[in-house]
Order: C-alpha cells, then sequence, then structure tokens
C-alpha cells in the first residue's frame, strides 16, 4: 500500500454494490448527457476550433468523473489510481491526468470504525494483547496502516487494516467505472482495452489479498535474508487475517528526508547500487518484481541511528502488494534486448522488440532502427561504450551522475524526435508494470544524488563476471560504514 498521511477522516465508506453502482450510473448518464450536446454544438466549428473545443471538454468530463469516483473512496479510487498509471495507451491524456489526481486523496476511516474491523477479525482478546495508536501513520484507498505495542514485551508493530467490503467491491467496481468511461464518452472498448482491463482487475484481487501479500513479504524476507543492505518486516501470523496484516515496525528517514539527502556521496551512491542490484535480482533471478516503485514503500534506515549498531545504511521495503511474477517466454527476450542493449548489437535489440510485440518486422527499416536506438538509450548508465556520455553526465573521476545526466528527458525527447508513436504498438501489459519498475529505479537513484557506473553491476547479472553470492556487497557496491 503506498499510504501517505492522512488528512480528513469518515465514519464509514460505501461499499454497497448498489449504492456505488447507482452514484457512478448517475454521474455517468449526466457525463454522456454532456458529452453529445457538445459534440451536437461543436460539429459547426472549424478543425482547429472543434479540436480545441473537444479537448477542453474532455478535461472537463475527466475533473467531474474523477471527482465522483472520490466521493466513493475505497476500491474505486484504487481503480482510477491505477488507470492513471498505467492506462496511458489507452485513455485520453486528459483523462490520465486527471485521474492522477486521486493519488493526492488520503481520507481514512475513524478509529471506531477501525476498531470495529480490529475485534471482529483477530478478537477482543487478541486485540487486548496490543495498545494500538488510533491515530493512523498512513491511509491509502484500499485501508490504512496503524502503529502498536504488544504489552507483554513492548515490541512494536504496524497495522495494515483493509477497509471493510473493498474485497468484495472490486469486480463490481471495475465493471461500474469501465462503464462510467464508456458512457461518457472517454475511451473506446476493443480487444485491447478489454484485456488491459482484464489486467486492472487481476491487479485490484491481488492488492487485496492481503494473505498473499503477507507470503510474498515473507519470501522476499527469506530471499534477502543475507543481504545486510535491505530490511523486509516480519509478518506476526497471530495478529494477521484475511484482512489484516500485521508485521514489525521498522523505522527509517523518508526517501527525500535531509538526514538521507545530508548522507556523504560514497554512501548515497551505494545506497543507489543497492537499489539497482535489487531490480536486477528480481529481473534475472527470481522472476518476481516488486511493480510500485511509489517512494512511500521505502524507508532509509542510516547505520547507527536509533541505537542499533548496524554498521550498513540499509533499505527498508514496506509493501509486496503489487509484486508480479514474471514467465521465461516474458523474461527471455526482455534479458535479449537488454543483453544487446549493452553489447550494442542493434538486431537483436529489434528482434527482442519483435518477439515482445511491440515492433513488427512490417516497419519501415528506419523506423525499426531509430526504436532500437531509443531502447538503447534507456542502458546508457549501465553501457560499456561511454563515448556518447554527455559531459554533465560524469564526474571527475569518470562515474556516472545520474540525477545531473537528465536521462528520461533525453529518451522521450529522442523518442518524439524519431516519430515512431505513429507505429508504436501498445506493448505487452508485462512491460508496461517492468517498464514502471525501471523508472522508478532510476528515479529512486537520482534522488539519491548517486554517482556509480553500473557496467560491472550490469554484466554480474549477464554473464556472472565476478558473482558472489556470499557476500552480495562485495562485487558491486561500496560498504557503507558508520560516518
Amino acid at each position: 500500500m503506498s499510504s501517505r498521511r492522512p488528512g480528513k477522516s469518515v465514519s464509514r465508506i460505501k461499499t454497497g454494490s448498489f449504492e456505488r453502482r447507482l452514484s457512478l450510473t448517475k454521474a455517468g448518464l449526466f457525463a454522456g448527457t454532456r458529452m453529445a450536446s457538445h459534440m451536437a454544438t461543436n460539429w459547426f466549428s472549424n478543425k482547429d476550433t472543434r479540436e480545441q473545443r473537444h479537448r477542453a471538454m474532455l478535461s472537463s468530463q475527466a475533473r467531474f468523473l474523477v471527482d465522483e469516483l472520490g466521493r466513493l473512496k475505497g476500491s474505486v479510487v484504487k481503480i482510477g489510481q491505477v488507470m492513471a498509471l498505467y492506462g496511458e495507451h489507452f485513455l485520453p491524456e486528459e483523462v490520465t491526468e486527471a485521474l492522477h489526481t486521486l493519488e493526492d486523496q488520503t481520507t481514512s476511516l475513524e478509529w471506531p470504525a477501525i476498531e470495529r474491523v480490529l475485534k471482529a477479525e483477530i478478537g477482543a482478546e487478541k486485540l487486548a494483547e496490543l495498545e494500538v495508536d488510533p491515530e493512523p501513520i498512513g491511509a491509502a484507498s484500499l485501508g490504512q496502516v496503524h502503529r502498536a505495542a504488544r504489552r507483554s514485551d513492548g515490541l512494536e508493530l504496524v497495522l495494515k487494516v483493509q477497509y471493510p467490503g473493498v474485497a468484495d467491491a472490486v469486480d463490481s467496481d471495475l465493471n461500474a467505472v469501465a462503464q462510467l468511461l464508456k458512457v461518457a464518452r472517454l475511451v473506446s472498448f476493443g480487444p485491447e482495452f478489454n484485456d488491459w482491463l482484464e489486467e486492472v482487475r487481476q491487479m485490484m484481487h491481488r492488492e487485496v489479498d492481503y494473505r498473499l501479500e503477507a507470503r510474498t513479504t515473507e519470501k522476499f524476507r527469506n530471499m534477502l535474508g543475507s543481504d545486510p543492505r535491505f530490511v523486509v518486516p516480519r509478518v506476526l501470523q497471530e495478529y494477521s487475517t484475511d484482512h489484516i496484516i500485521a508485521s514489525t515496525y521498522e523505522h527509517g528517514h523518508s526517501v527525500g528526508s535531509p538526514a538521507v539527502r545530508d548522507l556523504p556521496l560514497e554512501r548515497r551512491s551505494a545506497l543507489g547500487e543497492a537499489a539497482l542490484e535489487l531490480f536486477f535480482r528480481e529481473l534475472f533471478d527470481w522472476g518476481e518484481i516488486q511493480t510500485d516503485p511509489n517512494f512511500g514503500n521505502y524507508r532509509i534506515r542510516i547505520a547507527g541511528e536509533e541505537g542499533g549498531d548496524e554498521d550498513y545504511d540499509r533499505i527498508v521495503l514496506l509493501d509486496f502488494g503489487a509484486v508480479q511474477s514474471y514467465s521465461p517466454a516474458f523474461l527471455d527476450p526482455v534479458i535479449q534486448m537488454i543483453r544487446a542493449s549493452y553489447e550494442q548489437d542493434l538486431d537483436q535489440v529489434i528482434e527482442g522488440g519483435v518477439t515482445l510485440r511491440f515492433m513488427s518486422r512490417d516497419w519501415p527499416e528506419e523506423v525499426l532502427e531509430k526504436f532500437g536506438s531509443v531502447c538503447m538509450s534507456v542502458l546508457e548508465p549501465l553501457a560499456r561504450d561511454r563515448s556518447q556520455w554527455p559531459d554533465y553526465a560524469v564526474n571527475a573521476s569518470g562515474q556516472y551522475r545520474w540525477k545531473q545526466s537528465d536521462l528520461p528527458s533525453r529518451v522521450a525527447k529522442h523518442a518524439a524526435r524519431s516519430a515512431i508513436s505513429r507505429y508504436f504498438r501498445v506493448p505487452p501489459k508485462e512491460f508496461v508494470f517492468l517498464n514502471r519498475k525501471l523508472i522508478g529505479v532510476y528515479t529512486f537513484i537520482a534522488v539519491m544524488h548517486a554517482e556509480f557506473n553500473g557496467e560491472d553491476l550490469l554484466r554480474k547479472y549477464l554473464y556472472g563476471d565476478g558473482a558472489d553470492e556470499a557476500n552480495p556487497v562485495a562485487s558491486s557496491t561500496t560498504q557503507i560504514t558508520k560516518a
């Protein structure tokens, strides 16, 4: 759960399918009437005026519908947030921009309602073992998080509490939102949109499956148990249920906090390398990737703080509700493209893109080459050939400056200049999630203002160069010691 500090609170969330469908149906009919009226009055305008008015109407429609989604809370809001993140290939830009505003909604459920959920889920006797802070430390669309302490031994823990009824409302809410978009004439239904909608449905069901998230958390905790750079909370099964995840409270600073920003460059760079290597382990070794890189899912534990004797700055990983499993059929061509990009083999980059079905051999050769070139440029910080690095992206020691490189902006401009958008196909849904993760990792490293070259780390996973499973830090990262 990518949660935020809660703002206002409510006493209940509408979860009855009838009242939610009724609200959305009313909104859809109203929006559809508005759009029909607009199209009728706009018919006699000239082309430029029609386009301008149409985009303005789309923005107005989108804002109206987002306001309606926001009033209903619960899974409807989460559905809107997911559509904002992954709907760029299916929804008008005006709609995704409006949907992004749902990310700022931080309404929490008042304590009496949460207390009733806790008593119903774990029982009054178990709940009495805990002293729960009635003020949530984070709230999101599907639930909220409360700190607690066990009275018997003082163990600090957090309780992630799912809002009542949201799990049962996922299917009806998603169907209603999709119908709302259709009635409001904001989207055209078709096979690709329907496939994407089904993926959103599956994602939503994973998000509300707290048993699955608890198992996944423990799995990642075991896989990372020997790596001192990471902390994964321990799930406390005795307080966990279908709708509650209880885990140890893990202290740390927010990623963008002054305490992290003021760390020496060497330590910030090591944290950046750790994040990159975690992504490589997910991609190359496990085939399981946490696809929500929201900074709310991470904390930074600074060495020596809070009375600890740790020798490392550590990344605390907090949320495993958006972990995706990938098959070799998908990962093999992805890794082929990465290897080919590193080896500057344009033909193999293109071959991987064709296999993944977002390039086609029917495209003009020039377009294929430009598309492949854009893909290769994404791996700039990991490149063997550094002759193309901009001067401002390299420090005096020859290390890559992730923040100053402005790589995402340059890649976007490269793609825009190449005019490949006219040929670009909707990528496989797996690639959309993977791309979001990669952007998130790069952004994390940039926020760290890290400076390092990723080539050695990439070679370790492409070819096994210098791999040392017993000491995952030795081959590619600098030990992060106390200042």
